[in-house]
């Protein structure tokens, strides 16, 4: 079955479903530019500007391609095409679209009953198949090669700066279209930052190193971080990076379908917690992963839903301590029909350089 044909199985019949997020009408059409995307029996229509229009109709053949003009909003577009198939009822991400944009929907579609779609798609998205999981494992793969790669980039006296741009810019020479997210480099105290951002600190030696990065490849994304020291790290960061270590291979190894999210992480926060460090582990275990960076499901305490296989998650626990560092280490993993299946296989082990 299409993915748009799973779509409106999932609607009160005869109701249409008009997408604005960028990832739903990639993931339900395969196209990538500008505009709206409008699914009801019958219909199949990329709404775009004259600037799109030819790459519309070559990744999206399925679909008829239908250009704004003058006067004629891409709203306006949809309102005829309901129009003319006789539909009157429509589900909205209510969730994406601003306050005005509704006012233009309501405007130009008098008697079309709304209502929300309520995250039909993204549940869609949540099972990865054989194609989508190819993509993500291409893109860990490239991933993974930039990390060797940056091994032996790294040395005292570079800046953060300079391995994000390293990083960065080896994925795209390995073929990354992009990257899935922006790459964090932070070096020493900074570590203690889960999102830092990366700048003009200059690595010296006895600097732990984290890196969180990941390639796009056709369309889907990965997610890696691991921690490198610069010369022999302190003994307090060094038992920092062990703990985490055993953290993240414990809840990697406890990945199993019908096991629930908040399980998972609690294998992982509980072995933090026991060693002093709960406190310093504020964020989730982990999360789903494919066209967008951050994805369901989450692996959080909060978190109750079944693991199944394909869903793609990540392992990554971390420990932060504002004016020493910090140390995370993750790894995207598939779930699989017997257990869990890393897809990054960079060493874990603390590296040394």
């Amino acid at each position: 079955m299409e993915r748009t044909d799973k779509l409106l199985a999932m609607l009160p019949q005869g109701t249409a479903a008009l997408l604005h997020n960028a990832s739903n009408i990639f993931y339900l059409s395969a196209y990538t530019g500008e505009g709206l995307l409008l699914v009801a029996s019958g219909i199949r229509a990329v709404i775009t500007d004259f600037r799109y229009v030819e790459a519309a109709q070559k990744q999206c053949p399925g679909f008829t391609v239908h250009s704004i003009r003058a006067g004629v909003s891409h709203v306006q577009v949809a309102a005829q095409l309901l129009r003319e198939a006789g539909i009157t009822r429509l589900a909205i991400e209510d969730n994406i679209i601003t306050v005005r944009q509704m006012k233009d929907i309501e405007a130009a579609m008098p008697g079309v009953t709304f209502e929300p779609l309520d995250f039909k798609v993204e549940a869609l998205r949540e099972v990865k198949d054989d194609d989508e999981m190819s993509r993500i494992e291409r893109a860990c793969d490239i991933t993974c090669q930039a990390f060797e790669y940056i091994c032996g980039f790294i040395a005292p006296g570079r800046t953060e700066r300079e391995v994000q741009l390293a990083l960065d810019y080896k994925m795209l020479a390995l073929g990354a279209q992009g990257m899935a997210f922006s790459t964090i480099v932070a070096a020493g105290e900074n570590g203690s930052l889960p999102h830092a951002v990366p700048g003009d600190r200059v690595i010296e030696l006895g600097d732990m190193v984290t890196m969180d990065f990941g390639a796009k490849v056709d369309g889907y994304c990965a997610d890696m971080t691991r921690t490198v020291a610069v010369g022999k790290p302190s003994d307090k960061m060094r038992k920092i990076y062990d703990i985490v270590l055993h953290a993240q291979e414990a809840a990697q190894a406890a990945i199993a379908p019908g096991l629930k999210c908040c399980d998972i992480d609690a294998v992982a926060r509980n072995i933090i917690a026991e060693e002093g460090y709960g406190e310093c582990f504020g964020h989730s275990t982990g999360h789903g992963v494919g066209i967008d960076i951050h994805e369901e499901p989450r692996v959080s305490s909060r978190c109750d839903k079944l693991l199944v296989p394909g869903h793609i998650i990540t392992i990554e626990p971390g420990i932060y301590v504002p004016g020493l560092g910090g140390v995370r280490i993750e790894n995207t993993c598939a779930v699989t029909e017997t257990g869990g299946r890393p897809l990054c296989g960079a060493s874990k082990e603390l590296r040394i350089l």
